[in-house]
Protein backbone atom coordinates (compact mmCIF):
# COMPACT_ATOMS: atom_id res chain seq x y z
CA UNK A 1 0.00 0.00 0.00
CA UNK A 2 2.79 2.46 1.36
CA UNK A 3 4.57 1.46 -2.29
CA UNK A 4 1.50 2.14 -4.28
CA UNK A 5 0.72 5.84 -2.62
CA UNK A 6 4.65 6.44 -3.59
CA UNK A 7 4.12 5.88 -7.03
CA UNK A 8 1.14 8.32 -7.36
CA UNK A 9 2.41 11.40 -9.00
CA UNK A 10 -0.16 13.83 -6.63
CA UNK A 11 1.34 12.67 -3.60
CA UNK A 12 3.45 15.18 -3.51
CA UNK A 13 1.51 17.70 -4.38
CA UNK A 14 1.40 20.63 -2.09
CA UNK A 15 4.63 19.51 -0.11
CA UNK A 16 6.76 22.39 -1.41
CA UNK A 17 4.57 25.05 -0.15
CA UNK A 18 4.27 22.93 3.04
CA UNK A 19 8.08 22.58 3.41
CA UNK A 20 8.29 26.13 2.75
CA UNK A 21 5.74 26.92 5.77
CA UNK A 22 7.07 24.38 7.96
CA UNK A 23 10.85 25.59 7.78
CA UNK A 24 10.11 28.90 8.19
CA UNK A 25 7.01 29.50 10.76
CA UNK A 26 9.68 28.91 13.67
CA UNK A 27 11.42 32.42 12.66
CA UNK A 28 8.41 34.02 12.19
CA UNK A 29 9.07 35.51 16.19
CA UNK A 30 12.29 36.23 15.58
CA UNK A 31 11.58 38.16 12.60
CA UNK A 32 10.35 40.78 14.50
CA UNK A 33 12.59 40.66 17.50
CA UNK A 34 15.83 40.89 14.78
CA UNK A 35 14.75 44.00 13.52
CA UNK A 36 15.78 45.61 16.99
CA UNK A 37 18.60 46.77 15.08
CA UNK A 38 20.81 49.87 13.87
CA UNK A 39 20.18 49.06 10.09
CA UNK A 40 16.63 48.81 9.95
CA UNK A 41 15.46 52.41 10.49
CA UNK A 42 18.40 53.38 7.01
CA UNK A 43 17.15 50.61 5.81
CA UNK A 44 13.50 51.21 5.23
CA UNK A 45 13.82 54.99 4.29
CA UNK A 46 16.78 53.91 1.35
CA UNK A 47 13.86 51.25 0.32
CA UNK A 48 11.43 53.36 0.12
CA UNK A 49 13.26 55.61 -1.73
CA UNK A 50 14.62 53.12 -3.90
CA UNK A 51 11.19 51.80 -4.67
CA UNK A 52 8.85 54.68 -4.62
CA UNK A 53 10.85 57.00 -7.36
CA UNK A 54 11.16 53.95 -9.87
CA UNK A 55 7.40 53.50 -8.96
CA UNK A 56 5.87 57.09 -10.04
CA UNK A 57 8.16 56.91 -12.89
CA UNK A 58 6.16 53.80 -14.16
CA UNK A 59 2.86 55.10 -13.02
CA UNK A 60 4.11 58.46 -15.60
CA UNK A 61 4.75 55.80 -18.14
CA UNK A 62 1.32 54.03 -17.75
CA UNK A 63 -0.57 56.91 -17.66
CA UNK A 64 1.03 58.15 -21.04
CA UNK A 65 0.03 54.92 -23.03
CA UNK A 66 -3.01 53.68 -21.60
CA UNK A 67 -5.00 57.09 -21.95
CA UNK A 68 -5.08 57.72 -17.86
CA UNK A 69 -6.29 54.00 -16.91
CA UNK A 70 -3.30 53.44 -14.94
CA UNK A 71 -1.89 56.41 -13.05
CA UNK A 72 0.09 57.30 -9.47
CA UNK A 73 -2.83 56.11 -7.05
CA UNK A 74 -2.80 52.74 -8.71
CA UNK A 75 0.79 52.25 -8.54
CA UNK A 76 1.33 53.57 -5.09
CA UNK A 77 -1.36 50.92 -4.13
CA UNK A 78 -0.08 47.86 -5.89
CA UNK A 79 3.60 48.90 -4.02
CA UNK A 80 1.56 49.59 -0.80
CA UNK A 81 -0.04 46.12 -1.07
CA UNK A 82 3.07 44.51 -2.17
CA UNK A 83 5.10 45.80 0.28
CA UNK A 84 2.49 44.90 3.35
CA UNK A 85 1.59 41.41 2.11
CA UNK A 86 5.01 39.62 1.46
CA UNK A 87 6.33 42.00 4.84
CA UNK A 88 3.94 39.58 6.82
CA UNK A 89 3.19 36.88 5.35
CA UNK A 90 6.36 35.78 3.16
CA UNK A 91 8.45 32.88 3.34
CA UNK A 92 11.13 35.39 2.03
CA UNK A 93 10.31 39.17 3.56
CA UNK A 94 13.96 40.40 2.01
CA UNK A 95 12.46 39.98 -1.59
CA UNK A 96 11.07 43.36 -2.41
CA UNK A 97 7.59 43.27 -4.18
CA UNK A 98 6.27 46.05 -6.60
CA UNK A 99 5.63 47.70 -10.09
CA UNK A 100 8.48 46.89 -12.82
CA UNK A 101 9.24 48.38 -16.03
CA UNK A 102 8.23 45.09 -17.59
CA UNK A 103 4.05 45.18 -16.00
CA UNK A 104 4.59 48.34 -17.33
CA UNK A 105 5.71 47.38 -20.97
CA UNK A 106 2.61 44.44 -20.47
CA UNK A 107 0.17 46.79 -19.05
CA UNK A 108 0.00 49.18 -21.85
CA UNK A 109 0.55 46.94 -24.88
CA UNK A 110 -2.48 44.54 -23.61
CA UNK A 111 -3.93 48.40 -24.24
CA UNK A 112 -3.21 48.88 -27.80
CA UNK A 113 -3.79 45.72 -28.39
CA UNK A 114 -7.36 45.57 -27.48
CA UNK A 115 -8.59 48.78 -28.17
CA UNK A 116 -9.39 48.81 -32.00
CA UNK A 117 -11.57 45.52 -30.71
CA UNK A 118 -13.29 47.63 -28.23
CA UNK A 119 -12.86 45.31 -25.51
CA UNK A 120 -13.32 46.79 -22.05
CA UNK A 121 -9.71 47.35 -20.10
CA UNK A 122 -10.41 46.55 -16.99
CA UNK A 123 -11.99 43.52 -17.07
CA UNK A 124 -10.05 42.15 -19.88
CA UNK A 125 -7.14 42.45 -17.81
CA UNK A 126 -8.57 41.16 -14.50
CA UNK A 127 -9.73 37.99 -16.34
CA UNK A 128 -5.70 37.99 -17.62
CA UNK A 129 -4.69 38.32 -13.88
CA UNK A 130 -7.12 35.71 -12.57
CA UNK A 131 -5.70 33.21 -14.89
CA UNK A 132 -2.46 33.94 -14.00
CA UNK A 133 -3.23 33.60 -10.31
CA UNK A 134 -4.89 30.19 -11.13
CA UNK A 135 -1.37 29.07 -13.45
CA UNK A 136 0.75 30.67 -10.55
CA UNK A 137 -1.04 28.25 -7.95
CA UNK A 138 -0.64 24.86 -10.36
CA UNK A 139 2.60 26.01 -10.62
CA UNK A 140 3.18 26.07 -7.19
CA UNK A 141 1.22 23.47 -5.86
CA UNK A 142 2.64 21.42 -8.71
CA UNK A 143 6.06 22.38 -7.36
CA UNK A 144 7.17 23.13 -10.91
CA UNK A 145 9.17 25.89 -9.30
CA UNK A 146 11.92 23.42 -9.54
CA UNK A 147 12.27 23.93 -12.73
CA UNK A 148 13.73 27.26 -12.36
CA UNK A 149 17.15 25.07 -11.78
CA UNK A 150 17.23 25.96 -16.15
CA UNK A 151 17.58 29.65 -15.29
CA UNK A 152 21.00 30.34 -15.43
CA UNK A 153 23.71 33.80 -15.68
CA UNK A 154 22.93 33.13 -18.81
CA UNK A 155 19.11 34.57 -18.71
CA UNK A 156 19.78 37.07 -15.91
CA UNK A 157 22.44 39.02 -17.03
CA UNK A 158 20.93 39.26 -20.04
CA UNK A 159 17.16 39.99 -18.44
CA UNK A 160 19.45 42.80 -16.95
CA UNK A 161 21.08 44.19 -19.84
CA UNK A 162 17.62 44.59 -21.65
CA UNK A 163 15.46 46.80 -18.58
CA UNK A 164 18.52 48.75 -18.38
CA UNK A 165 18.42 49.47 -22.23
CA UNK A 166 14.50 49.99 -21.77
CA UNK A 167 14.92 52.60 -18.87
CA UNK A 168 16.98 54.69 -21.15
CA UNK A 169 14.19 54.37 -23.87
CA UNK A 170 11.58 55.24 -21.43
CA UNK A 171 13.86 58.29 -20.60
CA UNK A 172 14.04 59.39 -24.44
CA UNK A 173 9.78 59.08 -24.32
CA UNK A 174 9.19 61.36 -21.88
CA UNK A 175 11.68 64.03 -22.80
CA UNK A 176 10.00 63.61 -26.65
CA UNK A 177 6.25 64.44 -25.16
CA UNK A 178 7.29 67.16 -23.54
CA UNK A 179 8.21 69.22 -26.89
CA UNK A 180 4.48 68.46 -28.16
CA UNK A 181 2.72 68.31 -24.76
CA UNK A 182 3.87 72.15 -24.21
CA UNK A 183 6.51 73.98 -26.44
CA UNK A 184 9.79 74.09 -27.79
CA UNK A 185 11.38 75.88 -24.96
CA UNK A 186 9.48 73.20 -22.65
CA UNK A 187 11.01 70.73 -24.18
CA UNK A 188 14.78 72.03 -24.12
CA UNK A 189 14.24 72.96 -20.51
CA UNK A 190 13.38 69.47 -20.17
CA UNK A 191 16.28 68.33 -21.61
CA UNK A 192 18.81 70.69 -19.38
CA UNK A 193 17.23 68.97 -16.28
CA UNK A 194 17.27 65.29 -17.14
CA UNK A 195 20.76 65.99 -17.92
CA UNK A 196 21.69 67.62 -14.29
CA UNK A 197 19.37 64.62 -13.25
CA UNK A 198 21.76 62.70 -14.44
CA UNK A 199 25.04 64.39 -13.82
CA UNK A 200 24.35 64.48 -10.23
CA UNK A 201 22.60 61.06 -9.76
CA UNK A 202 25.25 58.98 -11.64
CA UNK A 203 28.14 61.31 -9.87
CA UNK A 204 26.72 60.57 -6.30
CA UNK A 205 26.74 56.81 -7.01
CA UNK A 206 30.35 57.35 -8.65
CA UNK A 207 31.71 59.75 -5.95
CA UNK A 208 30.29 56.78 -3.25
CA UNK A 209 31.46 53.58 -4.83
CA UNK A 210 34.41 54.18 -6.58
CA UNK A 211 35.88 57.48 -4.97
CA UNK A 212 37.63 57.43 -1.35
CA UNK A 213 37.42 60.74 -0.14
CA UNK A 214 35.68 61.41 3.58
CA UNK A 215 34.79 58.78 5.90
CA UNK A 216 32.75 55.30 4.75
CA UNK A 217 29.70 56.84 6.09
CA UNK A 218 29.82 59.36 4.04
CA UNK A 219 30.44 57.73 1.26
CA UNK A 220 27.45 55.10 1.93
CA UNK A 221 25.31 58.59 2.51
CA UNK A 222 25.62 59.81 -1.17
CA UNK A 223 25.02 56.29 -2.64
CA UNK A 224 21.62 55.78 -0.92
CA UNK A 225 20.26 59.35 -0.95
CA UNK A 226 21.97 60.83 -3.67
CA UNK A 227 19.53 60.08 -6.44
CA UNK A 228 16.26 61.13 -3.62
CA UNK A 229 18.07 64.48 -2.88
CA UNK A 230 18.25 65.05 -6.46
CA UNK A 231 14.59 64.47 -6.90
CA UNK A 232 14.06 67.09 -4.38
CA UNK A 233 16.64 69.49 -5.56
CA UNK A 234 15.27 69.50 -9.10
CA UNK A 235 11.64 69.71 -8.13
CA UNK A 236 12.54 72.87 -6.29
CA UNK A 237 14.67 74.09 -9.16
CA UNK A 238 12.09 75.18 -11.94
CA UNK A 239 10.86 77.59 -9.15
CA UNK A 240 14.08 79.69 -8.57
CA UNK A 241 12.99 81.99 -10.48
CA UNK A 242 14.54 83.62 -13.66
CA UNK A 243 13.54 82.99 -17.26
CA UNK A 244 12.48 79.69 -15.46
CA UNK A 245 9.39 81.79 -14.40
CA UNK A 246 8.45 81.59 -18.37
CA UNK A 247 8.92 78.56 -19.38
CA UNK A 248 6.16 75.74 -18.30
CA UNK A 249 6.72 72.17 -17.60
CA UNK A 250 4.82 69.46 -17.43
CA UNK A 251 4.39 67.58 -14.04
CA UNK A 252 3.55 63.84 -12.63
CA UNK A 253 -0.81 63.75 -13.18
CA UNK A 254 -2.51 63.08 -10.06
CA UNK A 255 -5.82 62.49 -9.01
CA UNK A 256 -8.49 62.70 -5.68
CA UNK A 257 -6.77 60.79 -2.62
CA UNK A 258 -7.47 57.04 -2.56
CA UNK A 259 -9.87 57.08 -5.51
CA UNK A 260 -8.81 55.35 -8.99
CA UNK A 261 -7.28 57.38 -11.63
CA UNK A 262 -10.06 56.56 -14.40
CA UNK A 263 -13.72 56.53 -14.27
CA UNK A 264 -14.84 55.56 -17.45
CA UNK A 265 -17.98 53.17 -18.38
CA UNK A 266 -15.76 50.05 -17.53
CA UNK A 267 -14.89 51.31 -13.91
CA UNK A 268 -17.53 52.94 -12.79
CA UNK A 269 -17.63 51.01 -9.48
CA UNK A 270 -14.52 52.62 -8.02
CA UNK A 271 -11.75 49.99 -6.84
CA UNK A 272 -13.79 47.33 -7.55
CA UNK A 273 -13.33 45.62 -11.60
CA UNK A 274 -17.01 44.27 -12.47
CA UNK A 275 -15.75 41.28 -14.66
CA UNK A 276 -18.28 38.69 -14.74
CA UNK A 277 -18.83 37.88 -18.00
CA UNK A 278 -21.89 38.07 -20.31
CA UNK A 279 -23.03 41.74 -18.89
CA UNK A 280 -19.24 43.59 -18.55
CA UNK A 281 -17.06 41.47 -20.94
CA UNK A 282 -17.71 38.83 -23.67
CA UNK A 283 -16.84 35.07 -23.13
CA UNK A 284 -15.33 35.32 -26.39
CA UNK A 285 -12.38 38.10 -24.90
CA UNK A 286 -12.44 35.61 -21.14
CA UNK A 287 -10.77 33.00 -23.25
CA UNK A 288 -8.51 35.32 -25.38
CA UNK A 289 -6.87 36.62 -22.05
CA UNK A 290 -5.69 33.12 -21.30
CA UNK A 291 -2.95 33.51 -23.49
CA UNK A 292 -1.92 36.71 -22.17
CA UNK A 293 -1.90 35.31 -18.58
CA UNK A 294 0.69 32.29 -19.85
CA UNK A 295 2.94 35.43 -20.81
CA UNK A 296 2.48 36.98 -17.45
CA UNK A 297 2.65 34.21 -15.70
CA UNK A 298 6.14 32.97 -17.49
CA UNK A 299 7.36 36.50 -16.47
CA UNK A 300 6.39 36.65 -12.73
CA UNK A 301 8.30 32.97 -12.58
CA UNK A 302 11.46 34.33 -13.66
CA UNK A 303 10.95 37.62 -12.50
CA UNK A 304 10.09 37.24 -9.12
CA UNK A 305 12.24 34.22 -8.33
CA UNK A 306 15.07 36.08 -9.70
CA UNK A 307 14.56 38.74 -7.93
CA UNK A 308 14.47 36.20 -4.80
CA UNK A 309 17.92 34.50 -6.19
CA UNK A 310 19.48 37.64 -6.41
CA UNK A 311 18.20 38.80 -2.70
CA UNK A 312 19.35 35.77 -0.96
CA UNK A 313 22.90 35.15 -3.06
CA UNK A 314 25.29 32.99 -1.52
CA UNK A 315 27.41 36.27 -1.20
CA UNK A 316 24.99 37.15 1.73
CA UNK A 317 25.84 35.31 4.80
CA UNK A 318 22.09 34.39 5.79
CA UNK A 319 21.03 31.74 8.47
CA UNK A 320 17.09 31.74 7.59
CA UNK A 321 15.60 29.17 5.64
CA UNK A 322 14.23 30.26 1.48
CA UNK A 323 10.94 30.16 0.09
CA UNK A 324 9.87 29.63 -3.40
CA UNK A 325 6.94 27.60 -3.42
CA UNK A 326 4.88 29.09 -0.90
CA UNK A 327 6.05 32.88 -2.25
CA UNK A 328 4.98 31.88 -6.19
CA UNK A 329 1.90 30.95 -4.02
CA UNK A 330 1.30 34.25 -2.43
CA UNK A 331 2.24 36.20 -5.25
CA UNK A 332 -0.57 34.64 -7.52
CA UNK A 333 -3.12 35.27 -4.91
CA UNK A 334 -1.81 39.52 -5.19
CA UNK A 335 -2.06 39.12 -8.65
CA UNK A 336 -5.40 38.30 -8.85
CA UNK A 337 -6.57 40.64 -6.45
CA UNK A 338 -4.70 43.32 -8.75
CA UNK A 339 -7.50 42.37 -10.92
CA UNK A 340 -10.47 42.55 -8.84
CA UNK A 341 -9.53 45.99 -8.14
CA UNK A 342 -7.91 47.54 -11.57
CA UNK A 343 -4.29 48.40 -10.23
CA UNK A 344 -1.17 46.82 -11.90
CA UNK A 345 0.41 43.32 -10.68
CA UNK A 346 3.46 43.74 -8.34
CA UNK A 347 6.43 40.75 -8.62
CA UNK A 348 9.72 40.84 -7.31
CA UNK A 349 11.86 44.16 -8.42
CA UNK A 350 15.52 44.05 -9.79
CA UNK A 351 17.49 45.93 -8.46
CA UNK A 352 15.44 46.81 -5.65
CA UNK A 353 15.68 43.11 -4.19
CA UNK A 354 19.50 42.51 -3.35
CA UNK A 355 19.81 46.60 -2.83
CA UNK A 356 17.56 45.96 0.27
CA UNK A 357 19.68 43.01 1.48
CA UNK A 358 22.80 45.31 0.96
CA UNK A 359 21.33 47.80 2.89
CA UNK A 360 20.75 45.45 5.66
CA UNK A 361 24.62 44.39 6.03
CA UNK A 362 26.53 44.68 9.31
CA UNK A 363 29.95 44.79 9.03
CA UNK A 364 32.90 44.81 11.39
CA UNK A 365 35.25 47.67 11.99
CA UNK A 366 37.30 46.26 9.33
CA UNK A 367 34.87 46.70 6.86
CA UNK A 368 33.97 42.59 6.23
CA UNK A 369 30.40 41.69 6.35
CA UNK A 370 29.55 39.85 9.37
CA UNK A 371 25.70 39.08 9.04
CA UNK A 372 22.96 40.49 7.44
CA UNK A 373 19.42 41.72 9.56
CA UNK A 374 16.86 39.14 8.27
CA UNK A 375 13.76 40.65 9.86
CA UNK A 376 10.00 41.35 8.26
CA UNK A 377 9.99 45.04 9.57
CA UNK A 378 11.54 47.09 6.74
CA UNK A 379 9.40 45.50 3.83
CA UNK A 380 6.43 46.31 5.91
CA UNK A 381 7.20 49.54 6.79
CA UNK A 382 7.85 51.02 3.60
CA UNK A 383 4.48 49.38 2.21
CA UNK A 384 2.87 51.31 5.11
CA UNK A 385 4.80 54.56 4.44
CA UNK A 386 3.78 54.10 0.49
CA UNK A 387 0.01 54.29 1.93
CA UNK A 388 0.46 57.33 3.55
CA UNK A 389 1.84 58.46 0.23
CA UNK A 390 -1.97 58.39 -1.25
CA UNK A 391 -3.09 60.82 1.43
CA UNK A 392 -3.54 64.26 -0.40
CA UNK A 393 -0.43 66.85 1.21
CA UNK A 394 1.73 63.67 -0.29
CA UNK A 395 -0.03 63.13 -3.51
CA UNK A 396 0.19 67.01 -4.01
CA UNK A 397 3.76 66.73 -2.78
CA UNK A 398 4.69 64.32 -5.63
CA UNK A 399 2.43 65.99 -8.12
CA UNK A 400 5.16 68.88 -8.25
CA UNK A 401 7.53 66.55 -9.45
CA UNK A 402 8.54 67.89 -13.50
CA UNK A 403 8.41 65.05 -15.59
CA UNK A 404 11.65 66.11 -17.02
CA UNK A 405 13.01 64.42 -13.02
CA UNK A 406 11.26 61.54 -14.05
CA UNK A 407 13.15 61.29 -17.25
CA UNK A 408 16.37 61.81 -15.99
CA UNK A 409 15.27 59.12 -12.95
CA UNK A 410 15.24 56.88 -15.80
CA UNK A 411 18.18 57.51 -17.08
CA UNK A 412 20.13 57.35 -14.25
CA UNK A 413 18.61 54.19 -13.09
CA UNK A 414 19.89 52.86 -16.69
CA UNK A 415 23.20 54.26 -16.40
CA UNK A 416 24.07 52.83 -13.39
CA UNK A 417 22.43 49.24 -14.53
CA UNK A 418 24.45 48.91 -17.46
CA UNK A 419 27.92 49.90 -15.16
CA UNK A 420 27.77 46.87 -13.28
CA UNK A 421 25.77 45.12 -15.64
CA UNK A 422 28.32 41.55 -16.64
CA UNK A 423 27.14 42.25 -19.97
CA UNK A 424 28.67 45.87 -20.56
CA UNK A 425 31.99 45.28 -18.73
CA UNK A 426 32.25 42.38 -21.31
CA UNK A 427 32.16 44.95 -23.96
CA UNK A 428 34.11 47.66 -22.39
CA UNK A 429 36.85 44.78 -22.01
CA UNK A 430 36.97 44.52 -25.74
CA UNK A 431 38.22 48.17 -26.06
CA UNK A 432 40.46 47.90 -22.63
CA UNK A 433 44.30 48.28 -23.35
CA UNK A 434 45.69 44.49 -22.92
CA UNK A 435 48.91 46.89 -21.13
CA UNK A 436 46.04 48.15 -19.01
CA UNK A 437 45.04 44.56 -17.92
CA UNK A 438 48.00 42.69 -17.68
CA UNK A 439 50.01 44.85 -15.07
CA UNK A 440 47.92 47.79 -13.70
CA UNK A 441 47.37 46.34 -10.01
CA UNK A 442 44.20 49.18 -10.33
CA UNK A 443 42.59 47.36 -13.14
CA UNK A 444 39.48 45.51 -12.24
CA UNK A 445 39.83 41.93 -11.35
CA UNK A 446 36.65 41.20 -13.66
CA UNK A 447 38.66 42.52 -16.40
CA UNK A 448 41.82 40.11 -15.63
CA UNK A 449 39.70 37.13 -15.53
CA UNK A 450 38.72 37.39 -19.20
CA UNK A 451 42.07 38.45 -20.00
CA UNK A 452 43.12 35.25 -18.63
CA UNK A 453 40.72 33.37 -20.65
CA UNK A 454 42.66 31.20 -22.50
CA UNK A 455 40.51 30.93 -25.88
CA UNK A 456 38.82 34.08 -26.33
CA UNK A 457 36.87 32.61 -29.61
CA UNK A 458 34.26 30.80 -27.00
CA UNK A 459 34.53 33.90 -25.10
CA UNK A 460 33.24 35.85 -28.23
CA UNK A 461 31.03 33.71 -29.23
CA UNK A 462 29.06 33.62 -25.77
CA UNK A 463 29.13 37.55 -25.78
CA UNK A 464 27.27 37.67 -28.89
CA UNK A 465 24.90 35.35 -28.06
CA UNK A 466 24.55 37.01 -25.04
CA UNK A 467 23.94 40.98 -26.99
CA UNK A 468 21.62 38.87 -29.72
CA UNK A 469 19.23 38.04 -26.93
CA UNK A 470 19.20 41.18 -25.34
CA UNK A 471 18.59 43.48 -28.35
CA UNK A 472 15.91 41.10 -29.19
CA UNK A 473 14.06 41.53 -26.40
CA UNK A 474 14.35 44.89 -26.54
CA UNK A 475 13.14 44.54 -30.44
CA UNK A 476 9.86 43.00 -29.84
CA UNK A 477 9.26 45.82 -26.88
CA UNK A 478 9.27 48.38 -29.75
CA UNK A 479 6.60 46.36 -31.88
CA UNK A 480 2.92 46.03 -31.48
CA UNK A 481 4.05 42.01 -30.49
CA UNK A 482 5.64 43.47 -27.14
CA UNK A 483 3.14 42.06 -25.05
CA UNK A 484 5.39 38.60 -26.26
CA UNK A 485 8.41 39.99 -24.77
CA UNK A 486 8.00 37.09 -22.21
CA UNK A 487 8.22 34.12 -24.55
CA UNK A 488 11.67 36.00 -26.49
CA UNK A 489 13.40 35.65 -22.79
CA UNK A 490 11.37 32.16 -22.60
CA UNK A 491 13.03 31.02 -25.18
CA UNK A 492 16.73 32.40 -24.68
CA UNK A 493 16.43 30.55 -21.12
CA UNK A 494 15.71 27.11 -23.19
CA UNK A 495 18.40 28.18 -25.31
CA UNK A 496 21.07 28.89 -23.00
CA UNK A 497 20.04 25.40 -21.26
CA UNK A 498 20.05 22.93 -24.02
CA UNK A 499 21.18 25.00 -27.30
CA UNK A 500 24.75 26.88 -26.13
CA UNK A 501 26.25 23.11 -25.29
CA UNK A 502 25.85 22.36 -29.45
CA UNK A 503 27.40 25.54 -29.93
CA UNK A 504 30.21 26.07 -27.24
CA UNK A 505 32.24 23.29 -25.45
CA UNK A 506 30.75 21.94 -22.01
CA UNK A 507 34.06 23.11 -19.99
CA UNK A 508 34.23 26.37 -21.80
CA UNK A 509 30.29 27.00 -21.25
CA UNK A 510 30.97 25.82 -17.55
CA UNK A 511 33.62 29.07 -17.03
CA UNK A 512 31.22 31.48 -18.90
CA UNK A 513 28.21 30.75 -17.42
CA UNK A 514 26.88 29.09 -14.45
CA UNK A 515 23.86 28.02 -12.09
CA UNK A 516 22.40 31.02 -10.09
CA UNK A 517 21.65 29.50 -7.33
CA UNK A 518 23.80 27.96 -4.61
CA UNK A 519 23.60 24.55 -2.70
CA UNK A 520 20.96 25.43 0.13
CA UNK A 521 18.49 27.34 -2.59
CA UNK A 522 19.30 24.65 -4.91
CA UNK A 523 17.90 21.88 -2.07
CA UNK A 524 14.67 24.05 -1.41
CA UNK A 525 13.59 24.13 -5.10
CA UNK A 526 14.31 20.07 -5.14
CA UNK A 527 12.68 19.54 -1.84
CA UNK A 528 10.65 17.34 -3.86
CA UNK A 529 13.05 15.01 -5.36
CA UNK A 530 14.95 14.76 -2.23
CA UNK A 531 12.08 13.26 -0.22
CA UNK A 532 11.12 11.13 -3.14
CA UNK A 533 14.63 9.81 -3.06
CA UNK A 534 15.19 9.48 0.57
CA UNK A 535 11.40 7.49 0.99
CA UNK A 536 12.15 5.11 -2.39
CA UNK A 537 15.65 4.30 -0.58
CA UNK A 538 13.36 3.54 2.69
CA UNK A 539 11.22 1.44 0.87
CA UNK A 540 13.80 -0.43 -0.87
CA UNK A 541 15.26 -1.07 2.69
CA UNK A 542 12.28 -2.53 3.79
CA UNK A 543 11.42 -4.46 0.72
CA UNK A 544 14.17 -5.82 1.15
CA UNK A 545 13.78 -6.83 5.01
CA UNK A 546 10.31 -8.48 3.98
CA UNK A 547 12.95 -10.42 1.07
CA UNK A 548 14.62 -11.68 4.06
CA UNK A 549 12.05 -12.66 6.22
CA UNK A 550 10.10 -14.57 3.83
CA UNK A 551 13.55 -16.72 2.77
CA UNK A 552 13.87 -17.44 6.29
CA UNK A 553 10.18 -18.34 6.33
CA UNK A 554 10.62 -20.53 3.53
CA UNK A 555 14.30 -22.07 5.01
CA UNK A 556 12.33 -22.61 8.50
CA UNK A 557 9.03 -24.28 6.56
CA UNK A 558 11.23 -26.55 4.42
CA UNK A 559 13.46 -27.72 7.48
CA UNK A 560 9.92 -28.41 9.83
CA UNK A 561 8.82 -30.56 6.51
CA UNK A 562 12.04 -32.60 5.84
CA UNK A 563 11.92 -33.13 10.04
CA UNK A 564 8.40 -34.18 9.95
CA UNK A 565 9.38 -36.66 6.98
Amino acid sequence: MGIRRLSNPFSYWGYGIYNDIKSRLPYYKSDFADAFNYRVVPSTTFVFFTNLLPAIAFAQDMFDKTNSAYGVNEVLLSTAIAGVVFGLFSGQPLCIVGVTGPVSIFSYTVYELIQPRGTPYFPFMCWIYLWSMVFHIIIAVGNYIAFLKIISKFSCEVFGFFICIVYIQKGIQILGRQFDAVDLASGYCSVMISLLMVICGVGSFLFGSYLHYFKHWTRKFFVDYGVPLAVVFFTGFIHFGGKLDKTELARLPITKSFQPTYAGSDRSHGWFVHFWPGENIAVADVFLALPFAVLLTFLFYFDHNVSSLMCQSSDYPLTKPSSFHWDFALLGITTGVAGIIGIPAPNGLIPQAPLHTDSLLVHNKHGKVVSVVEQRVTNTAQGLITFVMMTRPFLVVLGLIPQAVLAGLFFVMGLTGLHGNPITNKIRYLFLDSEYVESDPTCPRMFKDIHNIKNKKWFYIYLLLQVIAGLSEFAITCTKGAVGFPGVLMFFAICSKWVWPWIIPKEELEHLDGEVADELIIRNLNIVQIVKESKKHWVDEEKGNYDDINAEEHEMVQIRESESS
